[in-house]
């Protein structure tokens, strides 16, 4: 069942004790921001292209889906609203941008948003994208006692300036064991594991800010991230350009993701109905 929000702002409810985000596969851009942009592409270049696709069967296995079509180049809603760094010291993009994962520049000279823009950013689309977040976890805890919230997203399979070498298949984040009980990181790596394909916990990518600030286990609410290399459901040019970025959803290649991660969420929903 989809729930009325703003227009950007979509939620599909489901029963299960499992609530799927999707913050950063969106690409709406208004157009006065986008006019102060280097290029339309390179503001949405980063973009988790094909994520809503790539788990259209959550809402069949009874979970709630909540995504944002706003670009993460507007405003990243999952970095930390304060600002703050989640990698001290190692090279990421902030809660506004102004860069690619690349490093090139996203606006024009003179163009970055001001401090005050940014407050206003996070009024418009970050404080209502976690208001959502929040009201469907805390339905979900009243009927189940627990909730999971599974963070989704995907990037290219090689960045120089984030990663070194090829990043694995699956990366799950749990804030380096904080941000959920040991026993559901280890059902979500045995299902990734049983793919075949590379996996790592807790690597280059440990959890965003989403992990961080609602993995709560003491309190019923266990949050984990995937990561996953885009390789896995489309093809990944060696330079990105205009005309060859992003490339199309891969449906017959992302048909042995989705089992996996079939079996990825299936073990959320395990623990989440377990005593």
């Amino acid at each position: 069942m989809k729930r009325a929000t703003k227009d950007w702002l979509h939620v599909t409810r489901g029963d299960a004790p499992l609530v799927v985000s999707i913050p950063h596969a969106g690409t709406e851009i208004p157009a006065e921001i986008e006019a102060r942009l280097v290029s339309p592409w390179l503001g949405r270049k980063d973009a988790d292209w094909w994520i809503p696709e790539l788990y259209a069967f959550a809402r069949d296995l009874g979970a709630t889906v909540v995504r944002t079509a706003i670009s993460r180049t507007v405003i990243d809603v999952n970095r930390d609203p304060s600002g703050v760094s989640l990698y001290p010291g190692q090279a990421t993009t902030g809660l506004c941008p102004t860069e690619t994962f690349d490093g090139e520049p996203l606006y024009r000279d003179g163009q970055a948003p001001t401090e005050a823009e940014i407050a206003e950013r996070r009024e418009q689309y970050f404080r209502p994208y976690h208001d959502a977040l929040s009201a469907e976890l805390d339905r979900l805890k009243g009927i189940h006692g627990k909730v999971v919230l599974y963070d989704a997203h995907s990037i290219r399979s090689h960045v120089s300036r984030l990663f070194d070498g090829e990043l694995p298949q699956f990366n799950i984040g749990t804030n380096s064991g904080a941000s959920c009980d040991p026993a559901l990181a280890s059902a979500l790596e045995a299902a990734c594991d049983a793919s075949g394909l590379p996996r790592v916990t807790n690597g280059r990518f440990k959890g965003g800010w989403i992990t961080r600030h609602y993995g709560r286990p003491d309190t019923g609410f266990h949050a984990v991230q995937m990561e996953l290399a885009c390789r896995g459901y489309i093809d990944e040019p060696a330079v990105l350009t205009p005309d060859n970025w992003p490339t199309p959803f891969h449906t017959p290649r992302a048909a042995s993701l989705q089992a996996a991660l079939t079996d990825v969420l299936k073990a959320c929903l395990a623990f989440g109905v377990s005593a």
